[in-house]
């Protein structure tokens, strides 16, 4: 706050105190440089008239400055009914907690927020889930989750003198700090410490809202009262394990609780309900472990416990979460969202001749790797305002991941395995997340056994009873081959290649379920992307670079999407935009033939089903994905995602993957009449005149990731070209991948 106070010299209006005296008055702090505080103290005068009151209060106080152009800072829309009718050059609306879902709640609450969403030129959210409800109500909105003072809670790292209300409880102490209201699960609390009496908790904070009668009492709770910020490190390092056991309801739905990352910078390890933005943003880590029960707490805090005894492991851990989260970076980026709208407002959108609101440089259908990519670069490269629509409830396309209730990162639409030879994409991509390493190994099952595939030798190996090398497989697998003249399908290339026995083994069965279609009847493209080796390599992929995003594929999408001029619409399909968006040129990533309405018919995809389970096991199968060329069972791989992401969790989750022919398009079935039907659309696309088609839907093409990041690279190289001089694209460059 202070970097904020001396550059803009805040004043700030804390909630009005009633008070016995006759009449009204401003009581003002100076609490640090640039920063007044501002406390409304109403008398026996305001009784009949509050609002008025203060307002009168708040002009008295600004003077001359009140005709003066000025920045309103809204934390709640309340503060309207006093300060509405000030000019202001810029109005931020910074939307911490959904106000109105909270107990007591205003009745006017829900109005005068409205009207704030109106007026307010920028809208801060205090987390994804605030963001996801709040973004379609404003058209510049950003979320900014909670960030922390990493130094202020460090102290708790080091030994501190335990305060004198918490020195004599007794170890191991479970610690939560915070407002004791009705955000607070008091069942969960009261559960838990009945069924672990050995354990003490301890709660810090105000009881708000709720009958302090209420909340449970028994030898083990501890209730300490409201403490000072200061005070908080020298009671957070008297804590084994750190709790956050909120209530699942209306209240805490879109919070993000800023106590998440306090925790963290104390070295404690953090035990949590399911509270969506937690979980979204720590659930990967294995230092924050997600519980819904008190018997699943306790659980989760008997393994913290366990663990506590490796503090550099558990630091190391913690820092990685908090990198990047310090106040100074969350109002670096603040600041340069408020100097980009306080340049906007220097040339009023009412102006004749300048745009609207609505008006964007690109419109961009898909906020897959295509989309995404291209919404960044346009938007960063080129200054240009981009909407990116996507009419799925998410962004990031295929590529999507979430954690689940229990915590667990899952990939909603199956593995996705980052692999590429291309220094280009990665670097690109590494300015948006960190790196895991992460070499992707699977294994079918055939004859009763688990063997690797690709074939190698070890699979050679165990089929056959006997030791390859690597001659030996050639020469076996050259006089199983069979040989023909011409090689057109997926069977032929397989059976030219390791010969029947083996393709009926790994390839047929599994290619019928996948497509639906005998390999004899599809193209020999299909199976040429599966190798056989005659080595001992058994990583599925051979890439030079081959990692995960360490924080999963959603957190490097948000990233690559969190800039000023960048406004996303999820849950939004291209047909309801209609005409109340104005843009330049737009930017299709969907389905080409969806575009033309079908004209020369609908172009075949393969689609898939995915049964997500969560399992009360640590480990399910030997490696990330396991698959099952045999026609007996309906689905064609297990996944298993700890593999790929590294999480540490006491459970498992597995994904079973059944191809169908309908539901959302995944794979063009490669037949010619199929390519025929798509280059008709082709030429339509040709000759539309401001659409670019990108990506593997509008392009009809299987791309790995990569591919399309490249594809939409070098579709920006050009359009960069072109806007240099000042000419805009106005056909496809699908040629241009």
């Amino acid at each position: 706050m202070s970097r904020f106070a001396n550059e803009f010299n805040v004043q700030y209006v804390e909630e009005p105190i009633w008070t016995d005296e006759a009449h009204s008055r401003l009581e003002i702090r100076d609490v640090a440089k640039g920063i007044r505080v501002l406390v409304p103290r109403l008398g026996d005068d305001a009784k009949a008239r509050p609002e008025q009151a203060q307002r009168e209060l708040l002009d008295l106080h600004l003077g001359p400055d009140a005709d003066k152009d000025i920045i309103l800072w809204y934390y709640t829309p309340m503060s309207l009914t006093f300060s509405q009718h000030l000019r202001a050059r810029l109005v931020i609306y910074d939307c911490m907690d959904e106000l109105s879902a909270f107990r007591d709640a205003p009745l006017q609450l829900v109005e005068l927020e409205r009207r704030l969403m109106k007026r307010a030129d920028i809208l801060f959210t205090g987390g994804h889930s605030l963001y996801e409800a709040k973004r379609l109500l404003h058209d510049n909105a950003y979320a900014f989750p909670s960030s922390v003072d990493i130094a202020h809670f460090a102290k708790a790292r080091e030994p501190l003198p335990d305060p004198a209300d918490q020195a004599g409880i007794p170890s191991p102490r479970l610690g939560f700090y915070g407002v004791l209201d009705e955000r607070l699960d008091i069942d969960l609390i009261d559960k838990l410490a009945a069924l672990r009496p050995d354990w003490h908790l301890v709660l810090v904070g105000p009881v708000v809202k709720i009958d302090p009668a209420s909340l449970p009492t028994r030898p083990n709770i501890h209730y300490l009262g409201a403490k000072t910020y200061d005070a908080l490190p020298h009671y957070l390092a008297g804590w084994d394990v750190a709790l956050m056991p909120f209530a699942l309801n209306a209240s805490t739905r879109f919070i993000s609780p800023t106590k998440t990352p306090e925790y963290l910078a104390g070295g404690r390890a953090v035990v949590s309900t399911p509270i969506t933005d937690v979980v979204r943003s720590y659930g990967a880590s294995p230092i924050v472990r997600i519980a819904r029960t008190a018997r699943g707490f306790a659980e989760a805090i008997q393994q913290a416990l366990q663990e506590t005894g490796d503090r550099p492991s558990l630091l190391r851990e913690a820092d990685v979460v908090l990198d990047g989260m310090s106040w100074d970076r969350t109002w670096w980026q603040m600041r340069r969202l408020m100097e980009k709208s306080l340049s906007r407002s220097q040339t009023r959108y009412d102006v004749p001749g300048t745009k609207r609101r609505t008006d964007y440089d690109y419109l961009i259908v898909g906020a897959g790797f295509g989309g995404s990519v291209l919404a960044e670069r346009l938007a960063r490269g080129l200054d240009k305002r981009v909407l990116v629509i996507d009419r799925r409830p998410h962004i990031g396309g295929n590529a999507y991941d979430f954690h689940n209730e229990d915590g667990l990162l899952v990939h909603k639409y199956g593995p996705h395995i980052f692999h590429t030879n291309s220094e280009k994409v990665f670097r690109y991509l590494s300015d948006f997340t960190r790196w895991r390493p992460y070499e992707h190994r699977v294994l079918a099952q055939v004859d009763g056994m688990l063997v690797p595939m690709p074939i190698n030798l070890t699979t050679l190996g165990m089929l056959y009873g006997r030791e390859f090398t690597s001659d030996d497989a050639v020469q076996f697998l050259a006089a199983r081959a069979e040989r023909l003249d011409h090689i057109k399908t997926s069977e032929d290339i397989v059976v030219s290649t390791v010969g029947r026995e083996l393709y009926e083994k790994f390839f047929r069965g599994y290619t019928r379920k996948q497509w639906g279609l005998d390999p004899s009847e599809l193209n020999k493209s299909v199976a040429a992307r599966i190798p056989t080796r005659t080595s001992l390599d058994d990583r599925y992929f051979t890439d030079s670079i081959q990692c995960m995003p360490l924080h999963g594929y959603t957190r490097m999408f948000e990233n690559m999407l969190s800039h000023p001029n960048i406004t996303v619409a999820t849950g939004t399909g291209f047909n309801d935009i209609g005409t109340s968006i104005n843009y330049d040129h737009l930017i299709y990533c969907g389905p080409i033939d969806e575009f033309f309405d079908y004209r020369y018919g609908r172009l075949p995809y393969r689609s898939l089903e995915f049964r997500h389970v969560t399992l009360g096991q640590q480990r399910f199968q030997p490696v990330g994905v396991v698959n099952f060329p045999g026609e007996d069972v309906p689905y064609t791989r297990i996944t298993e995602y700890k593999h790929l992401t590294g999480q540490q969790h006491r459970k498992t989750s597995i994904t079973y993957e059944i191809p169908c022919a309908e539901g959302d398009p995944y794979y063009p079935v490669p037949r010619p009449e199929n390519f025929e039907r798509f280059h008709k659309y082709l030429r339509l696309g040709d000759a539309t005149p401001r659409v670019t088609f990108v990506g593997r839907l509008a392009t009809y093409r299987y791309y790995n990731m990569d591919q399309v990041v490249a594809q939409a690279l070098t579709v920006y190289a050009r359009i960069a070209e072109l806007d240099a001089k000042q000419q805009l694209p106005y056909k496809s460059i699908v040629e241009a991948a």
